[in-house]
């Protein structure tokens, strides 16, 4: 055997070595992630709170979200929750709309303030582990800076029950005229400063202004709870602002690999709970299904 013929048969030797390791090496798997609905989405489901539960599950979920303070006790959380076996995938603070914690009105603060421990309370007796909260809203009468001051203020006078509940809270991207980039929602964590305090990332919400996955490199690990809807431009430039959310899922401007791409590189498992129009049972077991295409994408 010559020296060039010597040389080939040594590289193609390594060559079959490096893919043959590379067909042994175990593919990575996603990590998994969990589907959840709102209570409120079963609204075609008659029946009792446990009759709704079991149907969402039935649908194909893993968790529920529910809007607390509100009807429901903890005893009939936990009686559905039981009987389903569905896990309580979130929490939404009920009081933050109608009273901001950016209110110039203290006495609305207050409410809010006076909700969200509540509802981290209600949150560690039924084992769920974030409670979901809007900061405040920028308005004519309240500037950017006072928005930011006031519900910083607000939220670290929940931290402690946060802390005793084992429920944290997580801020969420909406239309508020605030924190509308990653970099800001980064920043404005950081400035509380509490394990007890991170995000919760709409990825429709965002779409308006940027590209969902810049905002899921750059919160991380800061990522608590993901509110899972679709978004298009087009819709929106032709008809308006709200009407780019009446797409169905896969069907509107989210790259959804991307997203899932980014979840995938911060190590995301949690939930990936759906924020669109609900109904029957059969419309429940449609939105399961996008969903898991959603996940495998």
């Amino acid at each position: 055997m010559n020296r060039r013929t010597f040389l080939a048969a040594t590289a193609a030797f390594a060559s079959a070595t490096i893919l043959s390791r590379a067909d042994d090496a175990p593919a990575r798997k996603r990590p998994k992630l969990k589907k959840a609905v709102n209570l409120g989405m079963a609204r075609g489901i008659t029946g009792t709170t446990v009759d709704k539960f079991k149907a969402i599950r039935d649908a194909g979920f893993d968790g529920i979200e529910l809007n607390l303070p509100g009807e429901l006790t903890t005893d009939q959380i936990l009686e559905a929750k039981a009987a389903s076996g569905l896990e309580i995938a979130g929490i939404i603070c009920t009081p933050h709309w109608s009273n901001p914690l950016s209110s110039p009105d203290p006495a609305k603060r207050e409410r809010t303030v006076n909700g969200l421990n509540f509802a981290l309370k209600q949150g560690g007796e039924i084992g769920c582990k974030r409670v979901l909260l809007v900061p405040g809203t920028v308005e004519k009468d309240v500037t950017y800076e006072q928005c930011w001051a006031r519900s910083i203020e607000g939220i670290k006078r929940c931290i402690e029950t946060a802390d005793k509940s084992k429920c944290a809270i997580a801020i969420e991207n909406v239309w508020n005229r605030f924190i509308n980039e990653p970099v800001a929602a980064k920043r404005y964590l950081d400035e509380i400063n509490s394990p007890w305090v991170g995000w919760h990332f709409d990825v429709g919400n965002c779409i308006t202004y940027g590209w969902p996955e810049h905002w899921v490199r750059t919160l991380g690990k800061h990522i608590l709870n993901v509110h899972i809807k679709e978004f298009s431009r087009k819709a929106r430039d032709e008809k308006g602002s709200r009407a780019g959310f009446a797409v169905e899922l896969m069907e509107g401007d989210n790259d959804w690999p991307s997203v899932m791409q980014a979840l995938d590189e911060i190590g995301y498992e949690g939930y990936g709970i759906l924020e669109v129009p609900g109904g029957d049972a059969t419309r429940l077991k449609f939105l399961a299904e996008r969903t898991e295409k959603i996940f495998a994408s």
